[in-house]
C-alpha cells in the first residue's frame, strides 16, 4: 500500500539506463517564479460513459436511456447519475463539460496527456502536458520533480501513459514512483539502505555518467547528480508520498481503496489512495500529477455489462473526487490547484445487445475543479441521443490551454523547440482558454 515509504517508491526503471532522476532534472528555473500552481490530472481508462453519469437521457428510448435514475443537484439545470451523491452536493465546486470534442478515437492516454494527437507527429513525439510544463517552469524546489506520474505499469500500455517526454527529452520525463509496482525504492540496484554511503552511490552514478556521454545524452553530469542525490537524500518527496503520515481520519474519508488492477486487470486501479498522494505531491513542490483511475471500458458481457460496472466504479470514484476538491479547499489550495477528469471518448448512446456501450469519439464529458476557475455551471450540451454536441463544442486543446492559463503561462509568447529547433507553440492556433470558466 501506499502508506509504507519503501513499497511506494521505485526508481529503477524510470527511463534510460537508470539515469532519469539526474535528467529530470535539467528542467531549467525559471527566473521570477513567485507562485506555487499546479495541475492534477485524473485519467479514466478506457472512456467513461457520459450518458450514464453527467448527461443522462431520461426522455430517450430505452436502448439509449440506460438503468439509472438522475439526482438533482446545487446547479440549475444540471442534474447527474443517482450513484454520483457526493458529487451532486459537491457540484458547486465543479464545471462538467457535456459538449468535449477532438478526439482522434484511440484508446490511449495520448490525447488526454500530451495536447495534440498522435497524427503527423514531430521528430521525437509530441511532449506531454507535464513535460512541457517542466520545461517551461522547472521545479519549484530542488528536492521535488515538477512533474510526477501516479499510474502504475499496466498491461495495457497505452493506458499507462501517464505523459511522455516527446521531443523535450527524459530530461523531462515524469518521475514514476511506482512504475513497476510497489517495490523497494531503488536506483540500478542501489536500495534505500545504501543510500547512506555517499561513496558507493557516487560511484554507481559517476558509471551512469559515463554510460550517458558515450551516448552524448546527457551534459553538465555532475550538477545533474548533485540535484538527483539531494532528491534521494531528501525526505520532501519521500514523505509526500507516505501516506501513513496522514490523519487516519482523512485516509478513511478518501476511501482508501485498492492498488489491485480495476476490471479485468489491464487498467488503473480503483485506488483512492492516489487522490490524496496527488494532493500530498502538489502541497509539496510538484507543478502536475497525473493518475489512472479504473477501467472504463464497458462493452458487456462477459466483463460486465456497463451498469453493473458503474455500480462498481461510481461510489469509489465519487468518494474519492469530492474528498480531494474538499481536502483542496480546506487547506487553502483551491485557487492554485486545477484538477481535469476525463477519458478518451465517450461511449455509443445506443446500448449493444451485451448490455454495454462502445467507443464513442464524437462527443466526450469532462469535470473541471479549483484553479480559480467559475464553477457550479454547466458547459455545453448534447443532442436528445447524447451522441454529437448540440451546443458549444469544447475541444480538448481548450481544456489544455484553460489549465496553461491557470498556471500563468502566456500562450501567446510561449513555445517549445523541436529536435530540429523549431518553436511550437503549446496550443495549436486559434484555441484558447475556456471563456465561460474566467
Amino acid at each position: 500500500m501506499l502508506s509504507s515509504r519503501r513499497s511506494f517508491l521505485q526508481i529503477g526503471s524510470l527511463a534510460l539506463g537508470g539515469l532519469s532522476l539526474p535528467q529530470l532534472l535539467r528542467a531549467e528555473q525559471s527566473a521570477g517564479r513567485t507562485s506555487h500552481k499546479s495541475v492534477i490530472m485524473i485519467f479514466l481508462s478506457g472512456g467513461p460513459p457520459h450518458q450514464d453519469m453527467v448527461d443522462l437521457k431520461m426522455d430517450a428510448p430505452d436502448d439509449v436511456r440506460g438503468e439509472f435514475k438522475t439526482i438533482r443537484t446545487g446547479v440549475t439545470g444540471l442534474d447527474i447519475c443517482e450513484h454520483l451523491p457526493r458529487l451532486a452536493g459537491a457540484m458547486a465546486k465543479f464545471a462538467v463539460i457535456r459538449s468535449l470534442v477532438g478526439s482522434e478515437g484511440h484508446h490511449s492516454a495520448f490525447q488526454c496527456m500530451n495536447v495534440r494527437t498522435q497524427q503527423n507527429q514531430p521528430g521525437g513525439g509530441w511532449p506531454s502536458f507535464g513535460s512541457t510544463v517542466a520545461k517551461v517552469q522547472g521545479p519549484v524546489v530542488e528536492t521535488v520533480p515538477p512533474f510526477v506520474g501516479l499510474s502504475p505499469k499496466m498491461k495495457t500500455p497505452k493506458w499507462s501513459i501517464v505523459g511522455q517526454p516527446g521531443f523535450l527529452g527524459q530530461a523531462y520525463a515524469p518521475f514514476r514512483p511506482n512504475a513497476e509496482g510497489m517495490a523497494s525504492m531503488t536506483l540500478n540496484g542501489m536500495t534505500v539502505d545504501r543510500l547512506d554511503d555517499r561513496k558507493a552511490l557516487m560511484k554507481r552514478f559517476d558509471g551512469l555518467r559515463r554510460e550517458a556521454d558515450a551516448l552524448g545524452v546527457l551534459e553538465g553530469a555532475e550538477e545533474y547528480q548533485r540535484q538527483a542525490l539531494q532528491i534521494l537524500t531528501s525526505s520532501q518527496l519521500a514523505d509526500a508520498l507516505d501516506l501513513s503520515k496522514e490523519d487516519v481520519r482523512v485516509r478513511d474519508r478518501f476511501g482508501r481503496g485498492s492498488p489491485e488492477p480495476a476490471g479485468y486487470g489491464d487498467a488503473g486501479p480503483l485506488l483512492n489512495d492516489y487522490f490524496l498522494a496527488a494532493r500530498r505531491l502538489v502541497e509539496a513542490g510538484c507543478r502536475v500529477v497525473t493518475l489512472a483511475y479504473g477501467r472504463w471500458d464497458w462493452h458487456g458481457k462477459p466483463h460486465g455489462t456497463t451498469f453493473e460496472n458503474a455500480r462498481h466504479h461510481l461510489p469509489m470514484f465519487d468518494l474519492g473526487l469530492t474528498a480531494l476538491i474538499e481536502d483542496l479547499e480546506e487547506r487553502g489550495l483551491s485557487d492554485d490547484v486545477s484538477v481535469v477528469v476525463w477519458g478518451e471518448f465517450g461511449r455509443t448512446p445506443k446500448i449493444n445487445k451485451e448490455g454495454g456501450r462502445d467507443h464513442w469519439p464524437a462527443v466526450a464529458c469532462a469535470l473541471l475543479a479549483g484553479g480559480g476557475m467559475k464553477t457550479g455551471q454547466v458547459i455545453g450540451s448534447t443532442d436528445r441521443l447524447g451522441g454529437t454536441a448540440k451546443d458549444r463544442p469544447v475541444h480538448f486543446q481548450e481544456v489544455f490551454a484553460t489549465l496553461y492559463h491557470n498556471l500563468g503561462i502566456d500562450l501567446s509568447q510561449t513555445t517549445v523547440k523541436d529536435l530540429q529547433g523549431r518553436p511550437h507553440y503549446l496550443v495549436d492556433a486559434g484555441y484558447e482558454p475556456i471563456k465561460e470558466l474566467a
